[in-house]
């Protein structure tokens, strides 16, 4: 990956992987909402409302790296955003694939991300890509999105899925959200405390993104997720263990959970056994294969 464009780069991940692309001496550029001062990678405005998208960026891009999408954990899952959540996605890669279909083009790869929620919320058994997707949103959501992202294939574009897990990273995600009350000795684990989380360190998950944009012969989707999934009460643990802090008090109840949250609290009480498997077999080694390990490094 020479010359990469990223969309979604000012978010937790797309932040991340600009670093770690330009140590490897990628050149970066973001396209975005327009900014009245435009960070200082977003070479490229788009507004995917109204479908309008600057083309600088065609002939000296070979690599788009797709993450945008509004956050499914931000806000409620009111109609009005669980309506920005999916047409965030699929309207922003209809707008990337149409765009490089009616241009001359120099992008050979789109690495496009997704996420495990295409697999439901009761994922007992080790889940791995050949499992189909679900009914529920978000799996709905993840679905449509990757459909959209395999139709680059027929424009000769290499298409490669990325379906994220729970992302462990110090600036935000899973645990923030989980150390700001456990600080104050008031960690908590979620409904009965027993479902699987799939993790995944943040810089593990960037070095994924870089091995499916460098390695012509990945294809398709792949998990990334680390080999060892845990309990939502063992990860809660963790933080607490890593924040020298108990874990004293009940778990929070699910009817607490939904009563609080809605649907989206579905997400929170997934149960998902998710299996690395195959991005194992393709060659990426995780430098985190054990979630105390992943915590002790983001918390420190």
């Amino acid at each position: 990956m020479k010359n990469v464009l990223i969309t979604g780069g000012s978010g937790l991940v797309g932040k991340h992987l600009t670093q770690i692309l330009e140590e490897n001496k990628s050149e970066v550029s973001w396209i975005g909402r327009p900014k009245k001062e435009r960070p200082y990678h977003q070479k490229y405005n788009w507004n995917v409302e109204n479908g309008s998208i600057d083309k600088g960026w065609l002939q000296c891009t070979d690599t788009i790296i797709h993450l945008a999408g509004a956050g499914v954990a931000d806000h409620n899952w009111t109609d009005s955003y669980k309506k920005e959540i999916y047409e965030s996605r699929i309207k922003s890669t209809k707008l990337l694939h149409d765009t490089l279909a009616n241009n001359e083009h120099s992008v050979k790869t789109l690495v496009c991300a997704s996420a495990i929620g295409i697999y439901g919320n009761n994922c007992v058994e080790s889940t791995d890509e050949t499992f189909p997707a679900q009914t529920n949103f978000l799996a709905k959501v993840c679905d449509d999105w990757e459909k959209e992202a395999y139709k680059f294939e027929l424009l000769g574009i290499r298409a490669v899925i990325i379906r994220v897990g729970i992302v462990l990273a110090k600036e935000g995600g899973f645990v923030k959200a989980v150390a700001a009350p456990a600080k104050w000795g008031l960690g908590a684990a979620f409904g009965n405390g027993k479902m699987m989380t799939s993790w995944i360190h943040i810089n593990d998950l960037c070095g994924i993104f870089m091995k499916a944009g460098n390695d012509i012969n990945m294809k398709g989707a792949f998990n990334a997720v680390a080999p060892n999934p845990v309990s939502n009460k063992a990860i809660t643990k963790a933080i607490c263990k890593a924040l020298h802090r108990p874990l004293i008090l009940p778990n929070v109840p699910s009817l607490m959970l939904k009563l609080g949250l809605g649907e989206m609290a579905s997400m929170i009480l997934a149960n998902q056994n998710i299996s690395s498997k195959k991005i194992e077999k393709a060659g990426f080694v995780f430098r985190f294969n054990q979630v105390e390990e992943a915590i002790n490094d983001v918390i420190k």
